[in-house]
């Protein structure tokens, strides 16, 4: 009686332990694929980017640069730039006219703050959204996210970068400064640029996105 129950217990415990593997190695593959997916998407908007660079119809860069063009310098994609943040709505905020590289200025409104942690700090960015671009088509639901953090002037342009938002559903907001980009001012004095608020300044180095340019050179 003795050996028979001590046989069903080693059966289970033999069988426990194969389940937990099992299921460790689900889990394991399941966080392979989505971070997998996630590189890809990043390598997709570098390539993206890359070729409206090159493209005279699509390009900010000046024929001078253009037709040196390789390539933009990116960071590495990192996972760890890629944030949930808690995104808080700001219906009552009114329109104010946000100050551009020109004498132009763009009316903005704040439609929401982002609150999350990056480089174990807690922050907090605000994110717009402009009346008359959302009445274009395929911009419905487009949001606009400028910041400055502690690499401008050194890995990256020194006016700040952007990234582009959509409305999200619920009340939290992906944010991946794999995507973020300069404006098109660190390219050519041609274009306007919205100048980043003061208060979308994060207080540490995003080691993420494209780099500064190097006119003339591109991509090494």
């Amino acid at each position: 009686m003795k050996h028979t129950f001590l046989l069903v217990f080693l059966i289970m415990t033999l069988v426990s332990c194969k389940q937990g593997k099992k299921y460790h190695d689900e889990s394991k593959v399941v966080l392979d694929e989505i971070v997998d997916t996630t590189l890809k998407g990043v390598l997709g908007f570098q390539e993206k980017l890359n070729e409206e660079f090159k493209d005279p119809e699509t390009s900010p860069l000046p024929d001078r640069y253009r037709k040196d063009f390789i390539g933009l310098e990116f960071f590495e994609p990192d996972t760890n730039y890629i944030v949930k943040a808690k995104f808080v709505l700001t219906p009552d905020a009114l329109p104010f006219l946000m100050p551009t590289t020109t004498e132009r200025e763009s009316e903005e409104t704040v439609y929401g703050i982002a609150y999350f942690q990056l480089n174990g700090v807690a922050h907090q960015l605000e994110v717009y959204q402009n009346k008359q671009l959302m009445l274009e088509e395929g911009f419905e639901d487009y949001l606009f996210l400028p910041f400055t953090d502690q690499t401008n002037g050194q890995e990256t342009y020194a006016g700040g970068r952007y990234i582009d938002l959509r409305i999200p559903e619920g009340d939290s907001l992906t944010i991946d400064f794999n995507k973020a980009y300069n404006p098109y001012c660190a390219y050519n004095k041609k274009y306007s640029c919205p100048l980043v608020p003061s208060v979308n300044s994060l207080d540490t180095k995003v080691l993420a996105g494209v780099k500064d340019f190097k006119k003339g050179k591109g991509k090494s």
